[in-house]
This record gives C-alpha cells, sequence and structure tokens, in this order.
C-alpha cells in the first residue's frame, strides 16, 4: 500500500474508532461496518491508474476534509421548500432526509398497512426489524468498491422499504435527500434497502438536492431485491449543486419473471459517478437501465454499469443519452456479462452523446463479455453534434434555425424520459429538464 494510501486510510480509521464508540446499532451491525472499513483502508481512494476509474479522477473528493455527518444537524427548510424540491409536490408517500438524517415533520409516512413496511433505516435498526439483517450489506459489492466500502462503515440512516408477496404500493415512495450545510467537506452516506418479494409491485423516485451551493460529499448506496415477478420502477434524480460532489451505487438482485425498470437522471454535482450493477438471478426476466446526463460548465457525470446474466432466458436493455456543454465531461462504462448459464440472453446496451460545444468532452465504453453460445447481444455508442440535416428538414418547414436546434435537443432527452412508466413522475422530470436546457445559453438565445 502506497504512503498516501495508508494516510487516508488512517485518517478514515481513527474517524470510525469514534464513531464506533458512539454508535448503537443491533450487535450484528458491527461485523458489516468492521468490514466495511476495513476493505476501504485496503482499497484506498480510486485512481485514474485503476480500469474502471481511468476516466473519473475522484483526488478532489480525497482531498476534502472527511466530515462525516454523524448526527441530525443544519437547519431544515421550511416546509414550502419541500414543494419546490425535485418531485415535491409528487402525490407520494414521502420521507425527507435533512444532511442524512430522517425528519419526521417534514415527511409524510404512510398509515400502517399489513404487509408493507416503509421507515428510515435508522427506525428499522432500532426496532431491530427482522427482515434486515439477512438482507442488509447482502447485495452491495463492497470487496471492488471503496465507496460502498466507506458506506458500509459509516451509514447512519436511509430508508427501508418492504413489500411483502403479493402487496401493491398505490402510491410512490419519495425518498428526498436533502443537504443544507456550508461546510466544506461535510459527508452524507445513505443507505436505503429496498426489498420488493413476489408478485409485488412499487415504484420509488430517489432525489437529491442541496439549499447551499458547498463542497459537501454524498455517498450513496441502494440495495434492491425483486423477487420472483416483482414489478419495480426506480427512479433517481440527482441534482445537488455544481460545488458538490456524488458518488452512488444502486446494486439489484432479481428473480425470475420480475420486470424492473431503473432510471439515471443526473443534471448536478461537480463530480458525480452512479455504479449500477444489476444480477439477473433467475430465468424469464426483463430488467431495463435507462438513464440522461446533462452536464455544462466543468461538470463530470460518469456512469458504470454491469448487468450480470446469470441465468437463461432474461432480456435486459440499457440506453443512455448524455447532453454535454460547455468544457464539461461525460463517462459510460456498460459492461453486460453472460454466465454461461445465461443461454437464450438478449441484451442491448447503447450510448448516445450530443456534444453543444467544442470543448465538451466524452468517453464512451459499452463492453460484451460473453460464455455463453446461444444469446443475442448488442452494443454501441455514438458521440456527435447536432445533425444538419435534421435541422435543414426542419427549416425547410418554415421552422427557425433556433427552434430547431432546440426541438432536436429536447427531443434527444425525451428519448430516455419517456420510458419512464410513472406518468406523474415522467411529467415532472420532464419539465424539470426543459427548463434546464432552456436556461443553456446556446438555447435561450436561439429564436
Amino acid at each position: 500500500m502506497s504512503t498516501t494510501v495508508r494516510r487516508e486510510a488512517d485518517s478514515f480509521l481513527e474517524q470510525f474508532e469514534r464513531f464506533e464508540r458512539q454508535a448503537k446499532h443491533p450487535s450484528w451491525v458491527f461485523p458489516l461496518r468492521k468490514a466495511g472499513i476495513a476493505r476501504f483502508a485496503e482499497l484506498g481512494f480510486p485512481t485514474v491508474d485503476q480500469e474502471d476509474w481511468r476516466f473519473t479522477n475522484v483526488a478532489p473528493i480525497a482531498r476534502l476534509p472527511f466530515k462525516p455527518v454523524l448526527e441530525p444537524t443544519g437547519e431544515a427548510p421550511a416546509a414550502d421548500a419541500i414543494s419546490r424540491s425535485p418531485f415535491g409536490r409528487l402525490a407520494a408517500i414521502r420521507l425527507v432526509f435533512i444532511n442524512g438524517h430522517y425528519t419526521k415533520e417534514l415527511s409524510s409516512p404512510p398509515p400502517p398497512a399489513e404487509g408493507i413496511t416503509i421507515s428510515s433505516l435508522a427506525e428499522a435498526l432500532a426496532s431491530n426489524a427482522p427482515a434486515l439483517e439477512p438482507r442488509l450489506g447482502r447485495y452491495a459489492a463492497q470487496e471492488s468498491n471503496a465507496f460502498a466500502a466507506l458506506n458500509t462503515a459509516f451509514f447512519q440512516d436511509g430508508a427501508f422499504i418492504h413489500v411483502e408477496a403479493g402487496r401493491q404500493l398505490q402510491r410512490p415512495v419519495h425518498l428526498l435527500y436533502i443537504s443544507t450545510l456550508k461546510e466544506t467537506g461535510a459527508t452524507f452516506h445513505p443507505r436505503n434497502l429496498i426489498i420488493a418479494e413476489e408478485n409485488s409491485r412499487a415504484t420509488i423516485v430517489e432525489s437529491y438536492a442541496a439549499t447551499q451551493d458547498s463542497a459537501c460529499f454524498t455517498n450513496a448506496v441502494t440495495e434492491l431485491a425483486a423477487g420472483e415477478s416483482a414489478v419495480l420502477e426506480h427512479i433517481k434524480f440527482q441534482d445537488e449543486t455544481r460545488s458538490a460532489f456524488h458518488i452512488a451505487a444502486i446494486y439489484a438482485r432479481l428473480g425470475s419473471h420480475s420486470n424492473v425498470v431503473l432510471h439515471s437522471i443526473a443534471t448536478g454535482a461537480k463530480l458525480s459517478r452512479n455504479d449500477i450493477r444489476t444480477t439477473l438471478a433467475g430465468e424469464g426476466l426483463e430488467c431495463i437501465l435507462n438513464g440522461l446526463y446533462l452536464t455544462g460548465g466543468s461538470q463530470l457525470a460518469d456512469h458504470h454499469m454491469v448487468v450480470e446474466h446469470a441465468e437463461p432466458n432474461c432480456r435486459s436493455h440499457e440506453y443512455f443519452n448524455g447532453i454535454l456543454d460547455g468544457r464539461s465531461k461525460g463517462v459510460f462504462h456498460g459492461r453486460i456479462l453472460v454466465r454461461p448459464a445465461g443461454q437464450k440472453t438478449d441484451a442491448k446496451q447503447t450510448n448516445k452523446n450530443l456534444l453543444l460545444s467544442d470543448e465538451a468532452t466524452v468517453d464512451t465504453k459499452p463492453q460484451l463479455e460473453i460464455y455463453a453460445d446461444d444469446v443475442k447481444c448488442t452494443h454501441g455508442a455514438t458521440v456527435g453534434q447536432l445533425n444538419e440535416e435534421s435541422i435543414f428538414y426542419l427549416r425547410s418547414r418554415g421552422i427557425g434555425a433556433g427552434r430547431a436546434r432546440r426541438m432536436l435537443i429536447h427531443a434527444f432527452a425525451g428519448e430516455i424520459l419517456e420510458r419512464i412508466r410513472h406518468a406523474p413522475a415522467r411529467e415532472e422530470l420532464s419539465q424539470r429538464i426543459w427548463h434546464h436546457l432552456e436556461a443553456n445559453p446556446h438555447l435561450a438565445n436561439s429564436k
């Protein structure tokens, strides 16, 4: 281990020792935490010498003072600020987390219902909910992800959602994470555990926002398990400020004949990375990964995915579009992994990028890794500017050049947004993306 990595590890170990003495979680949680900090100490922060991080330099995060927010702190925003935040007006069951901690007075939890548990993770740990111990930490692959290991060591709160067999959520669950701290290096470790048992149905919306333009750091992990024939849609929207840092991971294990759609929309943060790993662990299931990233200035947005086909007769489709301006950078790394048992796999992977400036860049790396001989797998990537022939076609119909550009850019984003199944969430995201794009000078000045 290098001297730099050792110095980093020592600092985090000291923080962990102090935290461990104060933590009050069930005894079975402590081995998880110890394994997490030990793995982080071994791995250290990833560097650009590692293939999976070749295009994303996290040195600015490593240089931040590490200040984990272990207790509720900071001023909570007014109730009307919640309604103005992403999905704040969505008719939903809402759990609000301020600086990583559940805030009951701003939330709208559901009334008790048989077979459905929706609570903060801290509350579930305090009551030692029986579904937690065999599930928490089971899916997150911290052995190769230093940030996931760090989250396991330091997580305090998050959401626990358990939909038992045959149950359906009539309304979506909205998990709203808001940062209000000005302190550089303030660090939040949200941990979400979502369990949808066989023949259940649920929609989960996970959103991140901030009220202060500070160099805070969100390090989130969501573990998701879908049982046989479960139907689940998960929408993640990251819109933190352009001084913030956001690292997140979603680990999903999907059962036979389930139908799961995961959306990742990223517009905020100075540097963001979303790791999505899905294990297709049953026959005959369908999984869709769908994403959109919009960057400007000096932002960097990275999506890194592995879809593992471990059983036969499964379908997976990945659709990711990026719209980049200024000196910003996009990264897409997608890998379809077909195990020997994954016969009759049908997998598709597409990454398309639209560059609005000469200085914007994209590194895209779609991959296929196949160990079965009866599969149908395709992948592809495109990087370019607006199609001049399409602009000419619209202008020939009497549409001005500026308006033609705007129509094409909105349509490019709409390819992704239209796949969101929950109509109210889709409509709100469409409006937010519309306003985000219209605020771009390249569009706002185009008539």
